[in-house]
């Protein structure tokens, strides 16, 4: 796993499929975004050791959806962390894994690239770890990190997605509501979606936001003018 860092409070940790980002307020606030597949909670101990951090620094995981490589995570790190675990209302069920979520309606041309992904992802475990409790979200809620975070409603890539803007610092946390080509680095669309359409509106819904930093679920973030590439992204996109 790599940790980077992207600005002094704002660290990417990258797994091997997909992506969770650590946000600090003070030495012992701090807050994750993500928490990679089931598997994932050790390497985040690990990664917050090296940074001369504890888990218990963290008080919160905010999950921008579902999905494994998001959400697996999640129950390991906060049995070992004690964080408070949060998703939207409509994904909360599967992220405590009392429901199977639906799975994506794939593009011709994503099937290979959904293959490979699970191909990657480690395997599942016997008894996965699941949040003993999750606190359900709601679009325009306001979270206590960052100044003040605002959780914006993205769905499309699964019905509860969410995206999360820290108004203070230009800091936006889009989930795999958008993503960064590996290949070109170029803003798109997230991939894998639930419903297509909504997915288009949601990224133009962020692409009125302002903000100066975009972190992606997949991808290199944009560190400088995100909002402009978030605009030429969903100006891609026909009416």
């Amino acid at each position: 796993m790599q940790v980077i860092e992207v600005r002094p409070r704002l660290h990417l940790l990258r797994f091997a499929v997909g992506q969770a980002y650590l946000w600090r307020d003070g030495d012992d606030d701090l807050t994750l975004i993500d928490a990679g597949a089931f598997g994932a909670g050790p390497l985040i101990a690990g990664a917050l050791a090296g940074l001369g951090r504890h888990p218990r620094d963290v008080r919160r995981v905010v999950l921008t959806h579902f999905h494994e490589d998001h959400a697996g995570g999640a129950g390991e790190f906060a049995e070992i962390s004690g964080a408070t675990v949060l998703a939207h209302r409509l994904d909360a069920p599967f992220v405590r894994g009392t429901a199977r979520g639906p799975r994506p309606v794939f593009e011709e041309w994503e099937v290979p690239l959904h293959a490979e992904a699970v191909r990657r992802l480690p395997p599942m475990p016997v008894r996965p770890v699941y949040p003993a409790e999750v606190r359900e979200l709601a679009d325009g809620d306001v979270l206590g990190f960052g100044g003040g975070a605002l959780v914006v409603g993205v769905p499309g890539h699964t019905d509860g997605s969410v995206a999360l803007l820290l108004p203070e610092h230009g800091v936006l946390f889009t989930g795999d509501a958008v993503a960064a080509s590996p290949s070109t680095g170029e803003v798109i669309r997230g991939v894998f979606n639930l419903d297509g359409d909504r997915a288009t509106g949601s990224l133009r819904g962020l692409a009125a936001l302002d903000c100066e930093v975009a972190c992606f679920g997949h991808g290199d973030p944009v560190t400088e003018q995100a909002g402009r590439e978030l605009v030429r992204a969903a100006g891609r996109y026909g009416d």
